[in-house]
């Protein structure tokens, strides 16, 4: 590959497996269903993963009981590995399904599904092991830890059935711009539906005083630039995607939010950096994740590193 192209250092093209996971709930049956879809465009094996804490179940003195306990949660995550595998099979039967139920804590053993997994699923809450989305859960974990690119399957379910439904990305600077746009551009590739690409620009560091002298045509004639700029070497290597251009004087995650009404996914970048280096996931990237209408696609502008894993709890 040529190192100077487009996606040349964060290419969205990986080997390996959608991955989903999974917890017995509804919205695990949705990103299922969603991720089998997923596998067939790309052309990949589906990938069904439930975790189980062993730990939880060891009473102390009690070895005959942490043994029972822990027969049940393996046969309990069986059959929700399963009923998710029937669903996933219904969905899409032409896919290739695997099933795998591991020990350790879910969202630990989802990242380390991730290094070599394709792209990473989850549901927005869950009732088991992969619950509710909110700071530290599993699904906002993933998108800050994960190796690979990560789905939220939000919305009125999981965006299969609406055809021609636009990508949307929200493009902002160059450091979370490059792996979001790759994995935006080839995403409206594969569905061959329009890709929405958003870039909005705010006030915020202007004196206040001088408000009412800045031209704001100028400013946004600039802004515009920009993400003409920015889009300019995606829409060479792909010249078959229907492409929109929205820049806007807004918010970012207003403004992306926005875009995202009516959409089949919308796609951000995210520095991703650990709790220990003071952010978790940028403003637009936990916006999006606790309020978008539809699955949230999640794409690191950096690879993981040693450190950031050890964050993982």
């Amino acid at each position: 590959m040529d190192t100077d192209s487009p996606g040349a250092h964060l290419g969205a093209t990986r080997v390996g497996a959608v991955v989903v996971g999974v917890d017995g709930s509804e919205y695990a049956l949705s990103a299922t269903r969603w991720a089998g879809a997923e596998a067939r465009r790309r052309g990949l094996p589906l990938r069904i993963v439930s975790a189980v804490g062993w730990t939880t179940y060891a009473p102390v003195g009690l070895p005959a009981l942490g043994e029972y306990r822990r027969g049940l949660a393996l046969e309990t995550a069986r059959a929700m590995v399963d009923a998710a595998a029937d669903v996933a099979t219904a969905t899409v039967p032409d896919v290739e399904v695997q099933r795998e139920v591991r020990g350790g804590v879910p969202s630990r053993v989802l990242v380390e599904e991730s290094a070599s997994a394709n792209v990473l699923v989850v549901g927005n809450r869950g009732s088991g092991g992969f619950a509710g989305l909110t700071l530290g859960s599993v699904g906002v974990t993933l998108a800050a830890h994960a190796r690979c690119p990560v789905v939220v399957v939000r919305g009125d379910g999981d965006g299969i059935g609406r055809p021609g439904a636009p990508v949307v990305v929200g493009v902002g600077d160059e450091g979370t711009a490059e792996g979001a746009l790759s994995f935006a551009f080839e995403e409206a590739a594969r569905r061959g539906v329009p890709l929405v690409a958003v870039h909005s620009w705010i006030e915020s560091v202007i004196d206040p005083f001088l408000v009412p002298y800045v031209d704001w045509d100028s400013v946004a004639s600039e802004e515009r630039r920009l993400l003409t700029d920015a889009l300019a070497p995606w829409t060479r290597k792909y010249p078959g995607v229907e492409l929109r251009e929205v820049v806007v004087r807004d918010g970012a995650a207003r403004a992306v939010l926005a875009a995202a009404a009516g959409a089949s996914l919308v796609v951000v970048g995210s520095r991703g950096f650990g709790a220990t280096r003071g952010l978790l996931l940028g403003s637009v990237s936990q916006a999006l994740l606790q309020h978008a209408p539809c699955p949230v696609a999640v794409v690191r502008a950096r690879p993981v590193e040693a450190a950031d894993l050890a964050e993982v709890r």
